[in-house]
């Protein structure tokens, strides 16, 4: 079963005091690179949540977003009445000794360090939300690989036709290769033939067997040809196995692609060379369909 690596998944799981909304997008990267946004107060929690995602993420880049807010906001801030005390009684003993006048409001106090306290902060731990945390990403998690499940499928249905289509021109050039040596035999041996009518000269054979020899060996392509068809069952077995293997097939295509350029430049041949063309078209197709598997 093959994976896209381009997708979006959401999720929230709420209990009576936290509401955790996450989002996770991807898009392609031949490597996994992982981003995530969430509160500062949870950051204790990342390499959790680096794990999680790489649990269902092999390849791409994540991109991440958490948003966490607490549905019981009435006691998220206190103020600190002790320390506000305190430096009611320092401004109130500088304002005597200055002869000012005392402030009409607390507005500036409140914004002295200290007097406000983050309430949830104190009682709560990154580590007791967690679980509800956990939750909402995996909810995302199992939207965004529905996502890349059906993408997967359209991309295998691309990579299996033009597996098929580059295994039926191979056919053509396995039908072809044994005639290219033939056809060269006689063609030089015609050529020779017209060219030595008129001349008192004999006709060398074993010059022309030994040229024909050279020949075949400079356009044998039974090796690529066997190499190829090896790469393309591999290929074909990859694309409908139980796991997306995207790294693997592009090193396939690789290896696909050198074995029918090769045969390409030794063939020799207009009806080769014509195949070898629709096995390019072919390889490149997969090529682009293969940089979105995982």
């Amino acid at each position: 079963m093959l994976l896209g690596m381009t997708g979006f998944g959401s999720s929230t799981a709420e209990d009576d005091r936290l509401s955790v909304h996450a989002e996770i997008r991807t898009v392609n990267n031949r490597y996994l690179k992982i981003s995530s946004r969430y509160p500062e107060l949870y950051a204790k929690l990342g390499s959790q949540i680096d794990k999680l995602l790489r649990s269902s993420i092999t390849r791409g880049t994540v991109n991440l977003t958490l948003r966490i807010d607490n549905l019981d906001r009435t006691s998220d801030y206190l103020l600190d009445e002790e320390v506000a005390q305190q430096y009611w009684s320092q401004l109130k003993h500088l304002t005597e000794v200055c002869h000012l006048p005392l402030p009409d409001n607390l507005n500036s106090l409140l914004a002295l360090p200290g007097i406000v306290i983050d309430n949830y902060s104190r009682s709560h731990t990154p580590e007791a939300d967690w679980p509800l945390i956990e939750q909402a990403i995996q909810g995302a998690l199992t939207e965004l690989t529905e996502f890349r499940i059906k993408e997967g499928e359209s991309a295998q249905a691309d990579l299996i036709a033009s597996n098929q289509k580059i295994c039926d021109q191979l056919e053509v050039v396995k039908e072809k290769a044994p005639r290219v040596v033939t056809s060269y035999r006689d063609r030089l041996h015609q050529r020779l033939t017209d060219l030595l009518k008129d001349q008192e000269v004999d006709f060398d054979s074993e010059s022309l067997i030994r040229e024909v020899s050279l020949f075949a060996d400079r356009c044998d392509i039974n090796e690529e040809i066997s190499r190829l068809q090896c790469h393309l069952e591999q290929f074909d077995t990859i694309i409908k196995g139980d796991t997306s293997q995207g790294k693997k097939l592009e090193f396939l295509v690789q290896e696909m692609f050198r074995e029918i350029n090769t045969i390409g430049s030794k063939a020799n041949d207009v009806e080769i060379s014509h195949a070898v063309i629709e096995m390019k078209l072919a390889v490149e197709k997969i090529r682009e369909n293969v940089q979105n598997v995982e």
